[in-house]
């Protein structure tokens, strides 16, 4: 790779506030089991952190001393998603990026509602959403898909490609200009990889479409890598679980239709069931609005409420959800035994 800039790492007055004087900075590449590596004007990198190496992300700017990470400069954006598990935490995806692609197919991985999430998330953390549908050589009438992608949301730009023609991904390039930086994400097998390919001149392995029109999983973990358009990609393995997770301001964004009549209810408190002066069931009501929308909107709003709750509120809950289970099952055990008189 040739010599690099901070400028051509995408860096910004944003992190010369935060950095200070002459800064020795790296850009984050890809993190391993307790390295990482980072591009810096000195050349590539293998930075060993004191701690854990999850608490960075690719596409972090860091200060170090050549051999560690000295500091963690604060992100410009940040896309992060509630990881799976009861003690679930916040899982940083990559950080600093301009546009989140999502990438999908003109096929059956084509997703309404699982698109709505991705959208919700990119507002939230600061990115543009562009939906990238890709196998449009395959189907019989992209512009449907286009169309079914722009009417999710307002904040959405939709493009329908080839992955694998190299003309066709240029079709990218506004995106990655020097000093930009696009993610890609999607579901396995969607083309995100064939992507990376053409529009960085790397040949990482492909695979084609299983029997369902999904296809198989190739990405294993996050990178950054200079596109031939000199902005920066950073290509993201499929993920089976998106999680909201401090989304609020990204999922009323993305369903500003909804959350706009929600303000104009009665009451501040409405469920938008049966209570009176329900702006939402009165547009419902008009056919001015899905129904499957309000649900929708109602489901995301409940999640992120639920998977933002802090870690010690979580433990909280479980606890008593621990208790309340234990009681109960000494209860039926008394009454098994005859000693329950209830």
């Amino acid at each position: 790779m040739e010599n690099l800039t901070l400028a051509d790492l995408g860096w910004s007055d944003h992190f010369a506030r935060a950095a200070g004087e002459s800064p020795r900075a790296a850009r984050i590449s890809a993190i391993h089991r307790g390295r990482l590596e980072a591009l810096s004007p000195e050349g590539p990198l293998e930075l060993i952190p004191k701690g854990a190496a999850s608490v960075y992300a690719v596409g972090d700017f860091v200060l170090h001393d050549g051999q560690r990470p000295l500091e963690r400069l604060p992100p410009e954006t940040e896309i992060a998603r509630r990881a799976a598990g009861i003690a679930a935490e916040r899982q940083l995806i990559a950080t600093n990026v301009g546009t989140l692609g999502i990438v999908t197919s003109c096929n059956a991985d084509f997703s309404g509602p699982r698109l709505e999430r991705y959208i919700a998330m990119a507002e939230s953390a600061g990115c543009l959403p562009l939906v990238i549908l890709t196998k449009a050589d395959l189907a019989e009438d992209v512009g449907a898909y286009l169309r079914d992608a722009q009417r999710l949301s307002p904040l959405v730009t939709a493009l329908a490609l080839d992955a694998r023609d190299v003309d066709e991904a240029s079709k990218l390039e506004p995106w990655l200009r020097p000093g930009m930086t696009l993610a890609l994400t999607g579901s396995s097998g969607t083309g995100k990889t064939t992507l990376l390919n053409a529009l960085t001149g790397a040949e990482e392995l492909t695979g084609g479409l299983r029997g369902d029109d999904r296809g198989r999983h190739h990405t294993t973990h996050r990178s950054l890598r200079r596109a031939r358009a000199g902005g920066w990609l950073i290509d993201t393995p499929g993920m089976r679980e998106l999680g909201m997770e401090g989304a609020a301001a990204g999922i009323d964004a993305v369903f500003s239709d909804v959350s706009e009549l929600a303000e104009a209810c009665r009451f501040s408190d409405c469920r938008h069931e049966s209570e009176p002066g329900c702006a939402v069931k009165a547009a419902i009501e008009a056919g001015d609005l899905e129904p499957d929308r309000l649900a929708r909107w109602q489901k995301l709003r409940r999640e992120d409420r639920y998977n933002s709750e802090s870690i010690a509120e979580a433990k909280a809950r479980f606890r008593r959800f621990g208790k309340v289970t234990a009681h109960g099952r000494a209860r039926r055990a008394a009454k098994e035994a005859g000693w329950d008189d209830e």
